[in-house]
């Protein structure tokens, strides 16, 4: 598979990949993708593409699940550590809380998701839609950067 435009051919193909990601022994990451190719020769950083979507699971400093993060698609960008989901991305957070949209930046140094797509995200008490949103990676604090509607939820204990 080539790069739209380009004659370039992955270096490394890989399928039903899990890649786990740590820091000083500590798990941080697990990615699980059902294709990976990989291009690192005649590219102006190496990338690693996603065409099968991908599954995200964050971990907290106790190792506990703080956040999930799917998607049909994904990018990633080796040497700024930065990936581009698309298609589909849900990011659901420790309390519940869901964020629906078509583009999600994961920056892996600064631990932000952002996006300036439309976005959607449910709580236990409302909905609230918007265009651009930033958020730590475990989606637990977050802003909308443009708000276009609230609903909120009746919740009636029966």
């Amino acid at each position: 598979m080539a790069l739209p435009g380009n004659k370039l051919s992955p270096s490394q193909i890989g399928d039903s990949v899990t890649m786990i990601y740590t820091d000083s022994a500590q798990l941080k990451v697990i990615m699980k993708a059902t294709r990976m190719l990989l291009f690192s020769k005649n590219v102006k950083e190496p990338l690693t593409i996603l065409p099968k979507g991908l599954f995200v699971t964050f971990f907290d400093e106790d190792e506990k699940i703080s956040a999930t993060l799917k998607a049909n698609y994904g990018l990633r960008y080796d040497l700024t550590k930065r990936m581009e989901a698309k298609y589909a991305v849900e990011v659901i957070n420790r309390n519940g809380e869901k964020l629906e949209t078509e583009k999600l930046i994961w920056d892996e140094n600064t631990k932000k998701i952002y996006t300036d797509a439309f976005v959607k995200i449910t709580t236990a008490k409302e909905i609230i839609m918007g265009n651009g949103m930033e958020s730590n990676q475990d989606f637990t604090k977050y802003e909308i950067k443009k708000v276009t509607g609230l609903i909120q939820l009746k919740n009636d204990e029966i």
